[in-house]
């Protein structure tokens, strides 16, 4: 086969090589993967942050209700607080008080008939009494006790009969099951009295009760 080349050379174009080709189709696709790959990536990347952001709402929403929560615990915490330390001290305040109708129950049902009661007197003193400190039990400190005293008054006929009745009066409440627990001395003293215009003995039985620590 013979070509004839009237342009002597200079029309003829230049045959492609596949060297070329490979660069030729090379640079004509790399750009198009790269563009196709960044922006599979943008797609992906804004996928992502929309995930994120409602993964971000969602634990905020969560934060907020544990964040309430913890609020009303906290709260419920300092009423607690405040009704243990009311409660302690009502249970404080009640330990000073001595329920009386069981107390003089009691003392009328051992009271001879032969006596007759004309008064009655609650008295109220302190005593110091060395108690444990309650940070170091081994060291003492005195503190100011209540010391209760119920004072009964009460009337009798001739002293010989009556200075027998008052005797067992005072055994029976030192002797009562309710009564002999809780009392720590009974103190008696008498006198003449004038009751119902005669002459009896009048006498006056202080009931003092153990000191509560």
């Amino acid at each position: 086969m013979f070509t004839i080349d009237l342009l002597k050379g200079r029309g003829i174009p230049i045959r492609s090589r596949p060297e070329g080709i490979a660069i030729a189709v090379a640079t004509a696709v790399v750009p198009v993967v790269l563009g196709t790959a960044m922006f599979g990536w943008y797609v992906h990347n804004k996928v992502m942050v929309s995930i994120n952001k409602q993964r971000a709402a969602n634990y905020t929403a969560k934060i907020s209700e544990l964040s309430e929560a913890v609020r009303v615990q906290e709260s419920l915490d300092r009423e607690k607080a405040a009704y243990v330390h009311q409660l302690s001290e009502v249970k404080s305040n009640l330990g000073r008080y001595r329920q009386w109708s069981p107390v003089l129950a009691a003392m009328m049902e051992k009271m001879p008939d032969s006596v007759v009661l004309t008064g009655l007197e609650v008295k109220k003193s302190t005593v110091k009494k060395k108690v444990p400190r309650k940070d170091n039990p081994q060291i003492l400190k005195d503190v100011a006790v209540p010391v209760t005293t119920l004072r009964l008054t009460v009337c009798a006929g001739t002293e010989s009969d009556s200075n027998a009745a008052i005797k067992d009066f005072r055994d029976k409440l030192r002797s009562s099951q309710f009564l002999g627990s809780q009392l720590d001395n009974i103190v008696v003293s008498q006198e003449l009295a004038m009751l119902d215009g005669r002459e009896v003995m009048s006498y006056e039985i202080d009931c003092v009760f153990k000191v509560e620590l």
